[in-house]
C-alpha cells in the first residue's frame, strides 16, 4: 500500500517538474548588438557600462538573460558594412553609437535601430519625424544647434578676451559636418571668427595643428566622432604644448585630459537607450516610439589640466560646473 501510494504521489509530480524543467528551457535569451564607429566595446567601455546598467535596472542579466554582440569598425567607415550583415544574423535588434553607424544598419538591414547620435537624425534623413519616426529606426540624440551655441557661451565665460576660435572635426563624416557647421553658425553669431581644421584622416591632424601653429587661435572646439575621439591624445598633447584652451562635447574626454565638457548626461542617455531597447524586445516598434533627446546636461572641468596650462578662470565657473576632475 505504502509503495503504491509512493508511485501515485511520483507520477502526479511529474507534469509539476515538467512544467518547472520547461519553463527554465523556454526563457530566451535575448541578444542585443552594439555597433560603434569608434574604439572597441569593452566591458570597461562608457557605452558597455552605461547600457548594462540600464538593462539591470530593467530587470534583464547582461551576459546571462541578454547577450550584448558587439562590434566596432575603429574609425575604419568602410567595415561597417560587413560588421552589420554580422550582426543581423546575431542580434534582435541593434544599439548604435554614431550617425555613421545608424545609417549603414538602416540602409542594409529592417532589424530595429536604436541610434545614439549627435547628428540631427530628421535632417539627416535617419526618421521621418522626432515624434512619429516611422521605418525601423529611433532613439536618442542631443539638441546640436543649442548644445553648439551653449558650449560656446561657456568658452567666452571662462576666458572674456578669446575671439578666434579653431574647429577640428571629421570632414568625411556628413553629420559631423553638418554638426561643425551648426556650431559655426553659433559662433558668428556671438562674434567669433572661426578658423575651420577639418580632417579626414589620422595623418591630417598633424595639418591641423601645423595650421594652428601658424594662426594661432584662443581656443579649441573639437566635435566628436570615432576619428577625433580615437585621436583625442594628439589633441590633448597639442593644447598642453600650445597653451591653449579647448572645449569638447563629452565628459569622458575630460576625464582623459581634456580641459572642459558641456553636453548631454550620457548615464541618462544610454538608460534611456535601454528603455527603448526593452520595449521594443517586448513587443513595440521603433517606428512608434518617438525619438528622444536628453533633458540633463553637464559642465566638467578637469583642474589638473587648467593648472598645467596655466590659465586661471572666473571662481564662478568652476563653482559652475557639475563636475571637477582633479
Amino acid at each position: 500500500m505504502i509503495l503504491r501510494r509512493s508511485v501515485i504521489l511520483a507520477l502526479g509530480s511529474m507534469p509539476l517538474l515538467a512544467r518547472g524543467a520547461f519553463s527554465q528551457t523556454a526563457a530566451k535569451v535575448r541578444r542585443v548588438g552594439l555597433l560603434s564607429s569608434a574604439a572597441p566595446l569593452t566591458d570597461t567601455n562608457p557605452v558597455v557600462v552605461g547600457l548594462t546598467a540600464g538593462f539591470s535596472k530593467r530587470g534583464y542579466v547582461v551576459g546571462s538573460s541578454l547577450i550584448f554582440e558587439r562590434r566596432a569598425a575603429e574609425a575604419q567607415p568602410d567595415r561597417l558594412p560587413q560588421l552589420v550583415d554580422d550582426l543581423k544574423n546575431k542580434a534582435e535588434l541593434i544599439i548604435t553609437q554614431s550617425y555613421a553607424a545608424a545609417r549603414v544598419v538602416k540602409d542594409r538591414s529592417n532589424l530595429p535601430v536604436i541610434a545614439i547620435t549627435g547628428a540631427d537624425p530628421v535632417a539627416m534623413g535617419l526618421i521621418d519625424s522626432l515624434a512619429h519616426p516611422g521605418g525601423n529606426v529611433t532613439g536618442v540624440g542631443e539638441v546640436a544647434a543649442e548644445l553648439s551655441a551653449k558650449r560656446l557661451e561657456v568658452l567666452k565665460d571662462t576666458f572674456p578676451s578669446m575671439r578666434k576660435i579653431a574647429m577640428l572635426w571629421n570632414a568625411d563624416d556628413l553629420g559631423m559636418t553638418m554638426r561643425y557647421k551648426t556650431a559655426e553658425a553659433a559662433a558668428r553669431r556671438l562674434g567669433f571668427e572661426i578658423q575651420p581644421l577639418g580632417v579626414r584622416e589620422p595623418e591630417d591632424f598633424a595639418a591641423a595643428f601645423s595650421a594652428m601653429v601658424r594662426d594661432r587661435p584662443d581656443a579649441i572646439l573639437m566635435v566628436t566622432d570615432a576619428l577625433t575621439a580615437l585621436n583625442r591624445k594628439r589633441v590633448f598633447e597639442f593644447a598642453a604644448q600650445q597653451k591653449l584652451p579647448a572645449i569638447y562635447e563629452y565628459d569622458f574626454l575630460v576625464r582623459d585630459g581634456g580641459l572642459m565638457s558641456y553636453g548631454p548626461d550620457m548615464g541618462e542617455v544610454y538608460d534611456r537607450a535601454a528603455d527603448l531597447a526593452d520595449r521594443i524586445l517586448k513587443g513595440a516598434h521603433p517606428a512608434d516610439l518617438p525619438f528622444e533627446q536628453p533633458t540633463r546636461f553637464r559642465l566638467v572641468i578637469n583642474k589638473t589640466t587648467l593648472e598645467s596650462l596655466g590659465l586661471t578662470v572666473p571662481a564662478a565657473m568652476l563653482m559652475r560646473a557639475d563636475e571637477v576632475v582633479n
